[in-house]
């Protein structure tokens, strides 16, 4: 008995693997456009009812810090630095869940090693 294959797949043989390569190639370069794109953008978080915003860049660095003078106690610095750590974790988060959406669209959900 003869195996079949879904429609489109088989009887291609090298003509499907060079079509195969060059979806490969595409899907790497849209994913290394995005990612340039994404590593520009700015992501902004803030703690405690604004009075700490921090902005990291999709390159994932801390840009800058924004501190409203009525959080700053010198007899509670503890409260700002957990302030300053929960804003920058979320700026984090946002940008690390944006980049991983974009790169999901690009190779439609495919797990691909070594791609970003």
């Amino acid at each position: 008995m003869k195996a079949r294959l879904p429609k489109g797949y088989g009887g291609g043989g090298a003509n499907n693997i060079q079509q195969l390569a060059r979806q490969a190639q595409k899907i790497q370069d849209d994913m290394e456009a995005a990612n340039a794109e994404l590593e520009t953008k700015e992501y902004e978080a803030a703690a405690g009812g604004g009075a700490v915003k921090v902005t990291v860049t999709g390159k994932m660095e801390l840009c800058k810090v924004e501190i409203q003078p009525e959080v700053v106690d010198p007899e509670d610095v503890e409260m700002l630095a957990d302030l300053v750590m929960a804003a920058t974790n979320e700026a984090l988060r946002t940008a690390a869940k944006e980049k991983e959406e974009r790169m999901d669209a690009i190779s439609g959900g495919l797990n691909i090693p070594g791609m970003f």
